[in-house]
């Protein structure tokens, strides 16, 4: 599942927030079931999820969506399915009715097919036809108001993904090299816990400092400090300096798309935690699975996936981070990622 709380969008017909979501979410949806929420008359959240298999009960994801939803303080939600027919009614459906149960006043259930929406709750034909109601996002004010805004909507998912994609080529070899350099550097340190912390923390406030600059870090600056946020210190040390800055964003995702596989852990749970700070719910998702793929008992990747998963806003994170975290994250038992 992937939720996000920016851009915040206002809408005044179906066709709007159909155009509008793609801007929410920063993908274009496909084979989805979306929550849109909103509180008064603003959209301030949207959530994600896949559609379930053929023949899968939807009633489990529809009530860990509302579950999500329901935790922003919001007064009501429109729910959305992607898809064809067969297999959006069903989970549109239990999603509207797990939303009632949580007490979230169900605005519209719509599903979208080929540049067509249908609602599920109007009957009138001179608005909501049975052949489905054309729209063209490109012709929406909404789309063109998101466009000014600067926000951006991927083709699909995969395209999100691929913006945290390791970089291959010549850059993986100059990295494998450089990080062969790092390792020997670091083990001149002859592993003094305060020498490697002094190190970590020059080398992390360094590396802020020249991307704040719009600085791009060598190779054998990266290489040194992925090595350095193997050390729990150093990669506490990067956590407490890292918010939702733009800088801090592009800063991770660079680090993490040049780290070599086995040090991708820490860059990319500090991507995640800059993406999720910023609102940017579905590049948070993106960077921890692919930490998760790699590293699936990385402390620090498990405690932000439960906080993606039960729908923490970003706004719960003041104060982060803290020595063993907030209460309210203490690990459980994972769910699968639908």
């Amino acid at each position: 599942m992937n939720s996000t709380e920016r851009p915040r969008l206002a809408v005044r017909s179906p066709a709007d927030l159909v155009a509008a979501v793609p801007y929410l979410l920063g993908f274009h949806p496909a084979d989805s079931v979306v929550v849109v929420a909103v509180r008064g008359r603003r959209v301030v959240f949207a959530a994600r999820g896949d559609l379930p298999e053929p023949g899968a009960d939807p009633r489990p994801a529809a009530r860990h969506l509302a579950e999500v939803v329901a935790r922003q303080g919001t007064d009501a939600a429109t729910v959305i399915g992607y898809g064809p027919a067969a297999r959006v009614t069903a989970a549109v459906d239990a999603v509207g009715e797990a939303l009632d149960r949580a007490g979230l006043l169900v605005l519209d259930a719509l599903r979208v097919t080929d540049g067509r929406w249908w609602s599920y709750l109007c009957a009138e034909p001179a608005c909501c036809p049975p052949e489905g109601t054309p729209y063209d996002p490109a012709a929406s004010e909404v789309s063109a108001a998101a466009v000014f805004a600067g926000q951006v909507a991927l083709p699909d998912r995969a395209a999100l993904a691929a913006q945290v994609s390791p970089l291959g080529g010549p850059v993986r070899v100059a990295m494998r090299r450089a990080t062969a350099r790092a390792h020997r550097r670091l083990a001149g340190l002859a592993g003094e816990a305060s020498s490697v912390r002094s190190a970590g923390v020059a080398a992390v406030r360094s590396a802020f400092r020249r991307h704040r600059r719009n600085e791009r870090l060598g190779d054998d600056e990266v290489a040194w400090l992925t090595v350095l946020l193997t050390h729990l210190a150093v990669r506490d040390h990067a956590w407490s300096r890292t918010d939702g800055r733009d800088a801090d964003i592009s800063l991770w995702t660079d680090v993490l798309r040049r780290a070599e596989p086995e040090l991708i852990a820490a860059p990319g749970c500090l991507l995640t935690f800059a993406a999720w700070r910023a609102g940017h719910g579905a590049v948070a998702a993106v960077a921890l699975e692919r930490v998760l793929a790699a590293h699936p008992g990385y402390s620090l990747a498990v405690l932000l996936d439960d906080a993606l998963r039960r729908g923490l806003s970003p706004s719960g994170l003041d104060g982060w981070p803290a020595i063993t975290g907030p209460p309210v994250l203490r690990r459980r038992r994972r769910r699968p990622r639908r």
